[in-house]
C-alpha cells in the first residue's frame, strides 16, 4: 500500500485534533474508532471482507503498512471470522499514541511539551500539515450537504466520526443539528464502514459482553446510541506522561 493515499485512521484522527488546543476530541471512543478504521482501511486494500457480523481474512499478504499489517496478522491468526465487535472491543493499547507518532514522522503533526498543573509533562499535537486537514473536512462538509453519495473512503469516515461522537466537536452547537444528522445518514454509503460504525457504537453501548454470552448474528446492525463519548466530555490532553 503507497503512503501517497493517507489511511482512514489517519484521517480519523486528523479530525479528531483539535488546532487550537492540540488535543483530541473524544479520546476513549476515538481509540475505538481506530481499531475501526484500520478494519476499514484492510477492506479497501482487499485483505479482509465482511461475513455477516464477522471479518474474515481473505488475502493475507502484507499491505507494506507496519500498524495495518500488526492488525492483519492477529486477525490471520484467529483462523476463523470474528465478530467485529469482539475485534473493535478488544485491548488497543496505546494505538491513538501509534498513530500520532506517526503522523508525527510524516510531517502533519508536531509535538509540544507542556506542563499539567505546572508539575506533570504532557504532549500536546499540533496540526503542521493544515491544508490536509483542510481537505478531509471539505471532503465531508461537501458529503453532508450536497447529498451526493460519497465514495466508500469519504463515506466510511464519516460514518466513524458518527460512531466516536466526533459531530458534536465538527458541528457544534443547534446550527450544526442538521449537519450532525446527515453525518449520521452517511453510514448506509459503505456496508464496511457502517459494519463497523455500528460496532464501535455496541461496544461503547456495551454489547460486546452480551454477545460473547449469547452469540446472535447482526448484533452490530442497529447503533443504540452514544452515551461513551457523552460522558467522556470533549476535549481531554492527548497524551498524559
Amino acid at each position: 500500500m503507497g503512503k501517497s493515499r493517507r489511511t482512514i485512521p489517519e484521517e480519523l484522527l486528523l479530525l479528531a485534533l483539535d488546532p487550537t488546543t492540540g488535543t483530541t476530541a473524544q479520546p476513549q471512543s476515538l481509540d475505538l474508532g481506530l481499531a475501526g478504521a484500520q478494519l476499514v482501511e484492510l477492506a479497501l486494500a482487499g485483505r479482509i471482507a465482511p461475513d455477516g457480523d464477522r471479518i474474515a481474512v481473505v488475502l493475507p499478504r502484507p499491505t507494506g503498512d507496519p500498524t495495518l499489517d500488526s492488525a492483519l496478522e492477529l486477525l490471520r491468526r484467529r483462523g476463523s471470522p470474528v465478530r467485529a465487535v469482539h475485534w473493535i472491543g478488544g485491548p488497543r493499547l496505546g494505538l491513538r499514541q501509534t498513530y500520532l507518532t506517526h503522523l508525527e514522522r510524516c510531517g502533519m503533526v508536531h509535538a509540544v511539551a507542556g506542563q499539567m498543573c505546572g508539575v506533570l509533562p504532557t504532549t500536546r499535537y499540533q496540526a503542521t500539515e493544515t491544508a490536509i486537514s483542510r481537505e478531509i473536512r471539505t471532503r465531508l462538509d461537501n458529503a453532508i450537504r450536497t447529498g451526493v453519495p460519497p465514495d466508500p473512503r469519504t463515506a466510511a469516515l464519516a460514518a466513524l466520526a458518527h460512531a466516536v461522537g466526533l459531530g458534536k466537536h465538527l458541528y457544534p452547537g443547534n446550527e450544526g443539528r442538521s449537519s450532525r444528522s446527515r453525518l449520521r445518514d452517511l453510514i448506509r454509503h459503505d456496508p464496511m464502514g457502517g459494519l463497523v460504525a455500528h460496532a464501535v457504537m455496541d461496544v461503547q453501548n456495551g454489547v460486546a459482553v452480551q454477545t460473547r454470552r449469547t452469540p446472535v448474528r447482526g448484533a452490530a446492525a442497529e447503533p443504540a446510541g452514544l452515551p461513551g463519548p457523552s460522558r467522556h466530555g470533549g476535549m481531554v490532553r492527548a497524551v498524559a506522561h
